[in-house]
């Protein structure tokens, strides 16, 4: 494993405009692809997203790579969506996609990847404590050498509090590594870099995000690590306290059924014991209902370009 990088990224490519047209658009198939599309859930961060706009601008301009960044608003019911309105004026490349309503962080994360059109998707947080300044360092870190498919951040020196998010995090980071033979530090570590073609396919739903590392791994993909800065939250709460340790744990063992069954389902089928037999058709239609809930479709979301 690859931990560090350099400092400047090397997908080459002059930056180019997009159009604002009438105020929306939806992705056009035979859309060129850019180099780059960074993916930002949105919600309640209303003294985040402006600061955000610049710091993603500047930085990413500075890179030299043709980008685009898709804000995810995922029904925030502060002043959210107002302000990313008003910051992304002046940003061609940027615009939102509005939630219909709330579907939580991995839904949010599948409707900006379904509207992006970069090769290379960046994901961040939109509190301000993942630091754009990182991206980068993944792009050059992505195409090596060595090469990698997905590089993903690790918050070595996180700065959260000790009981509630940090002890939590180590131990489900030391069980998730122990069950997935994935040995990277961090997955819940927002902040990742993945070829497009490693997305595509994958359905996501409750918080599988945080496992796309695990799920690529067992496919096939090289994943690498780089450690990246991690600030303190200087506005707006935490979304999160210790019962999203509890689901991240579910689930793990939703991954590990995929992970075991998706490759031979045969296996599923033939084993002798009927009280196994009976948990597995539970767990499987349990699973069903778990992806209806989370899922969001193109239907559900509206395509705010920069000229809203």
């Amino acid at each position: 494993m690859t931990l560090g990088g350099a400092n400047a990224a090397t997908i080459p490519g002059p930056p180019k405009e997009r159009a604002a047209g009438d105020g929306r658009r939806s992705r056009d198939a035979g859309e060129p692809y850019c180099d780059l599309s960074v993916i930002v859930p949105i919600h309640d961060e209303e003294e985040n997203v402006e600061p955000l706009v610049r710091e993603l601008a500047e930085v990413l301009d500075e890179a030299g790579v043709d980008y685009e960044v898709v804000f995810v608003d995922d029904w925030s019911t502060d002043r959210s969506l107002e302000r990313l309105r008003g910051s992304i004026r002046s940003h061609p490349r940027m615009f939102v996609v509005e939630l219909r309503r709330n579907f939580g962080q991995t839904a949010a994360m599948a409707a900006g990847i379904e509207h992006s059109r970069g090769r290379v998707i960046v994901s961040i947080d939109g509190d301000l404590q993942n630091d754009p300044h990182d991206i980068p360092k993944m792009l050059a870190m992505l195409d090596g050498p060595p090469a990698f498919d997905i590089v993903s951040g690790w918050r070595k020196d996180r700065q959260d509090k000790w009981l509630t998010r940090r002890v939590p995090s180590q131990t489900a980071n030391a069980i998730i590594r122990r069950i997935t033979r994935v040995p990277i530090h961090d997955f819940g570590c927002t902040l990742k870099a993945y070829r497009r073609e490693v997305l595509e396919g994958v359905s996501l739903s409750s918080d599988l995000h945080r496992f796309l590392p695990a799920l690529a791994a067992w496919h096939g993909a090289k994943i690498g690590e780089l450690v990246v800065n991690h600030r303190p939250r200087m506005h707006g709460r935490t979304k999160y306290g210790l019962w999203r340790t509890v689901r991240v744990l579910l689930d793990l063992v939703t991954v590990k059924f995929l992970g075991t069954y998706m490759a031979k389902p045969i296996y599923f089928l033939e084993s002798s014991d009927w009280g196994r037999s009976a948990f597995r058709w539970f767990y499987w239609l349990l699973l069903s209902l778990r992806s209806s809930d989370y899922s969001v479709s193109r239907a559900d979301s509206t395509l705010i370009a920069t000229c809203c």
